[in-house]
């Protein structure tokens, strides 16, 4: 089998940083583009993207499959189905301290090849570069930066503009 044969390796990595983040009694996120076959509710898209968190307190019947990420979660009070094509999962990462790891964003419908993910050392700031020829310059990097980081502007990487929830991690796109 050669390597345009093999199984994406995204599936497994999301499963693997899940059960890092429950290990540590963190809360993954996962950040998804949406297009017309990823099941969210609409109203929480914002700019053609969703932050879902999967955590076992949050969700019901959770299955973290090869294809799908699906499970049962309340929106605004109200039970909803969720299901999302693995493909279109663009970073997994713990709420509390931002670690985690960004993928290669979706183009077009459909999923870019993979392409090498640099991790900082010692940080947790992600940083992704794709070589695929196609994508604008500002769809290239994709930045994970800790809610500590954010707040002192320690390190190197650019500070993140506040999101509603203060100084919680969050997730920027760095041209």
């Amino acid at each position: 089998m050669n390597a345009q044969e093999s199984t994406s390796t995204r599936p497994y990595l999301i499963r693997a940083l899940y059960e890092w983040c429950t290990d540590n009694g963190l809360t993954p996120y996962v950040a998804v583009r949406v297009d017309e076959s990823v099941q969210v509710p609409r109203e929480f898209v914002h700019e053609g993207e969703i932050v879902l968190n999967i955590s076992y307190d949050a969700t019901s019947a959770l299955q973290l499959g090869n294809d799908f990420i699906e499970f049962k979660a309340r929106f605004g009070g109200k039970p909803r189905d969720i299901l999302v094509p693995v493909g279109r999962v663009i970073a997994i990462y713990a709420r509390e301290n931002g670690q985690g790891m960004a993928f290669p964003a979706p183009v077009d419908g459909l999923v870019a090849p993979s392409s090498p993910v640099s991790l900082a050392p010692a940080s947790s700031t992600v940083v992704l570069e794709e070589e695929a020829p196609a994508v604008a310059a500002d769809e290239r990097v994709v930045q994970l930066v800790p809610a500590a980081d954010a707040e002192s502007g320690a390190g190197d990487a650019p500070r993140p503009t506040p999101g509603p929830a203060g100084g919680r991690p969050s997730l920027k796109r760095v041209k």
